[in-house]
């Protein structure tokens, strides 16, 4: 049966969600509208009779870094090609973007598959799961009240401005985001929204790991008994201490891989916690 490679659309979402639950994935219908906001042409799906079997989704930070995501395909549909043909759809529009370097999170079972199109693994991502806990924490403010030197730190560490992204994360959450100040220096910030399995905390970027502390247990106090996801940088400096000592424990591996120019974007070392599998 022949399998085409189209654009994603609105219509598609609940196929896409389908396809999300299949995988036993955390992202909601929100993530998806989002990254259809985010890059509408740049979000493809496979349809095999006219049904959706497979995703991609491509989010771009300016012509120096890309993000390709959500590659799922319906397991009845597996191992004829069709995630490496959507590949290929989100990576020659990424080259008509003229996009120096792409960049994705590999679950295991997709690595050899993204390897098969050259590309090379960087660093290891970690999922961890814990509840949200009451908070002793003090020092951090919302992050609304200085956005501006927010972003310019979250650029400094993820190496490119995703400035959009970060609005659209701030805005749609009804977590607060957090931010922490030395003077008038800003020092850290995390966010945080829902999921379908459990609450999502990231990204958080911190200047060092009494911050990432800090603004960690900001987070969770706002997420009491609730069930909690991270995926972690593991190139943070104390990070697993951080995670263990607040009752997390390390779920699965995710493996961070790059594609064309080589260049340390989304792999900082203020890098705690990531903003998704699907973002970086």
């Amino acid at each position: 049966m022949e399998t085409d490679i189209r654009l994603l659309l609105d219509s598609d979402l609940p196929a896409a969600l389908r396809l999300k639950e299949l995988a036993q994935w955390n992202q909601t219908e929100d993530d998806w509208k989002r990254l259809l906001r985010l890059e509408p042409n740049g979000c493809f799906c496979a349809t095999s009779n006219g049904a959706v079997v497979g995703t991609a989704t491509t989010t771009i930070y300016g012509s120096a870094l890309a993000w390709i995501g959500m590659v799922l395909v319906d397991p009845e549909h597996r191992r004829k090609g069709i995630a490496t043909r959507l590949m290929e759809a989100a990576m020659n529009y990424l080259a008509g973007a003229g996009v120096a370097t792409i960049k994705l999170d590999a679950t295991p079972s997709g690595k050899p598959i993204y390897q098969r199109l050259d590309f090379s693994e960087e660093c290891l991502v970690e999922r961890w799961a814990g509840t949200g806990l009451k908070s002793s924490s003090s020092g951090a403010s919302p992050a609304v009240s200085r956005q501006g030197e927010m972003l310019a730190l979250d650029q400094e560490a993820f190496g490119t401005d995703r400035a959009r992204l970060l609005k659209m994360l701030m805005n749609e959450s009804w977590m607060e985001p957090r931010q922490t100040n030395d003077g008038d220096a800003t020092t850290g910030f995390a966010m945080a929204r829902p999921g379908t399995v459990a609450n999502y905390v990231g990204p958080v970027i911190a200047r060092d790991a009494n911050v990432a502390r800090n603004l960690l247990d900001e987070m969770l106090g706002q997420l009491m008994g609730q069930p909690v996801y991270i995926d972690l940088n593991t190139d943070f400096v104390h990070g697993r201490q951080i995670l263990y000592e607040r009752g997390f424990t390390k779920q699965r591996d995710l493996i961070r891989m790059s594609y064309g120019k080589r260049t340390d974007a989304g792999t900082s070392q203020l890098v705690f916690a990531i903003a998704g599998p699907e973002l970086g």
